[in-house]
């Protein structure tokens, strides 16, 4: 490496600098956070920008956005920075305490319901580990966004700078209230469902059949009254007694050991949605990443 090539302090001060003035949102921000000047952090950020040639901010009196370069730079900035973080956690500790900042993204039902809980678990027992958790449907680009750990409901993309672990498969069941079994009659066989009522899933235009349950050709299944794009709507729904509802075993656990729903035609095996937590691939984990995925796959069995 050539002398102009090393990372000395002083261009190390620079990036530091740069990133804290976006995380911040202003100079004067990096600069409480950095405890120095604001002149201090504008001199550092203006000798970066000499050096790479590029301005990185678009800069007003009263506001200052990132440029396309500055954004590509940043999010590589915060990338290095992170991992530079995790070694020196690593080193200090000297041991595979988990500790620093995981990022953890899930979907949202359940990882309310389901994932969140053991990894507040997993914090709870270690001190030195600060969550990050997001919940959205959204696929996200753990690499370009900066997750450490994700639960993914679904196949799974071949997706290079990745590696995956099946965690669970979300069992399904067909189930509906006490109150509308005794009104309407409880379904012996899936020929059966073709006069209840069903309770369907569906987003976007789109209606999540039942696949496991096909019913005869000569039936017609009568159309749904209720179409819902959300899962615990569904297990309310059927609590109230609208019909039967076709469901993850997770999300109607606490209503069937409650007696609110009754499980119907047990013995149909239902295939379900494979769960996988993916993560960026590196050659060695951190204590932090190898405890959250120990703890969730010991977990799984008790809500799958």
């Amino acid at each position: 490496m050539r002398t102009n090539d090393t990372y000395t302090p002083d261009r190390l001060s620079g990036i530091s600098a740069f990133v804290a003035a976006v995380d911040a949102g202003s100079f004067a921000g990096a600069a409480e956070r950095l405890h120095l000047t604001r002149s201090a952090v504008a001199k550092r950020i203006a000798r970066l920008e000499a050096r790479l040639g590029v301005r990185l901010f678009h800069r007003t009196t009263r506001s200052q956005h990132l440029t396309d370069e500055g954004q590509t730079f940043y999010q590589r900035c915060t990338k290095v920075l992170s991992e530079l973080s995790e070694a020196e956690d690593e080193l200090s500790a000297g041991s595979q305490t988990p500790m620093g900042k995981l990022r953890v993204t899930m979907p949202v039902q359940i990882g309310r319901q389901c994932i969140a809980p053991v990894l507040l678990t997993l914090a709870k027992a270690h001190s030195q580990l600060r969550l990050e958790m997001s919940f959205s449907d959204r696929r996200v680009d753990l690499i370009e966004e900066g997750y450490d750990l994700a639960v993914r409901s679904g196949r799974l993309d071949d997706t290079p700078g990745l590696k995956a672990r099946p965690l669970a498969e979300q069992m399904m069941l067909l189930c509906a209230s006490p109150a509308y079994l005794a009104e309407h009659g409880t379904p012996q066989t899936t020929a059966d469902l073709a006069r209840h009522e069903r309770l369907m899933y569906g987003r976007g235009g789109n209606l999540y059949q039942w696949p496991a349950l096909a019913m005869p050709p000569e039936l017609t299944p009568r159309a749904p009254r209720f179409v819902l794009d959300d899962l615990v709507a569904l297990v309310t729904a059927a609590e109230q007694g609208l019909g039967i509802a076709y469901v993850p075993r997770w999300v109607a656990m606490q209503s069937l050991d409650a007696g609110t729903l009754v499980h119907l035609l047990p013995q149909t095996y239902a295939p379900g949605t494979p769960l996988h937590l993916v993560w960026p691939d590196t050659r060695h984990p951190s204590p932090k990443l190898r405890a959250a995925i120990d703890a969730l796959l010991a977990s799984a069995p008790t809500w799958t």
